[in-house]
This record gives C-alpha cells, structure tokens and sequence, in this order.
C-alpha cells in the first residue's frame, strides 16, 4: 500500500495577512538576548495598529526587550491535518512608562492588555515592526487519476 497523501504546499503571507493573524491571537513568544543568549518567551500581547504592545513584570528577562532588537513569533498548527502558520515580527522594543509622553503612555494603556502570568504587570513595551514575515503549510491537492481497481 503505498503514500496517497499529497504533497503539502508552502506559501508566503502578504504583510496584510501577517497582520491579520497577529491581530487574530494573543499570545506568541518574544525573542531577546540576555546575557549572551538569545531567550524564547511565551507572552500575552495585543496589536495596536502595526505595533505590538505586551505587559510584564520589571523582574523578567523581557525587560531586556527595552531598546533592543527582538522578533515575536505567533504560530498555529493542526497536528492531523498537518497543516498550520506562522507569522515573525522582527522590530525593536521599548519600555513605555507613566512619565513618557502622555499620548504614548495613554495609548498604550488603553489597549487594555491583560497577562495571563500572576503578580503586577506593569511595565508596558512596545515592538515597533522593522518587518513581518510569515508563511502557511497546507495539505496538497489530490491528483485527478483514475483508480485501475475500479475496472474489471
């Protein structure tokens, strides 16, 4: 019996549907260098335009996203089907705090993020998109042929 599955397909995301996804999920993984290494973060964020807002603790390693260069990764997957995507934000952080300019700090509170992770979240950031990628596998499509088995 040999493999009647298809080969999958891979496409690429237009920048528009990158964003639609990242705006359709809230939760991804922010990746920042600490100490040398580059970390892999799960965290609850929420999209305010192009601009990724997230909230935690100032005792987590994601504060060393404020004026850095990171990426935040958003992906979903169905294992049967064997099939899903997934979306890279590249961009850079910044810490938004109550003494910034109003505007920003009001903005970026407006959002109403709420983490998921215990205790206070209070310090806000914000990745500034330098660029978005993504990409889609999806199960390929059946050859139209004419099985031998159904002639005598």
């Amino acid at each position: 019996m040999g493999n009647d599955r298809p080969e999958p397909v891979i496409a690429e995301l237009s920048s528009a549907e990158c964003y639609q996804k990242l705006a359709s999920h809230n939760v991804g993984r922010i990746g920042v260098n600490v100490d040398q290494y580059p970390l892999i973060i799960p965290v609850n964020y929420i999209l305010d335009h192009n601009t990724v807002v997230l909230r935690t603790a100032p005792t987590t390693v994601v504060v060393d996203a404020d004026h850095a260069k990171v990426t935040l990764q958003v992906d979903e997957f169905d294992v049967e089907q064997q099939s899903g995507w997934s979306v890279l934000l590249k961009g850079r952080g910044r810490a938004v705090h109550f003494d910034d300019i109003d505007e920003l700090y009001a903005r970026t509170t407006a959002t109403r993020l709420v983490s998921w992770a215990p205790g206070a979240r209070d310090l806000w950031i914000r990745i500034t998109p330098d660029g978005v990628s993504g990409r889609r596998i999806v199960p390929g499509e059946l050859e139209w042929r004419l099985d031998s088995a159904a002639y005598l």
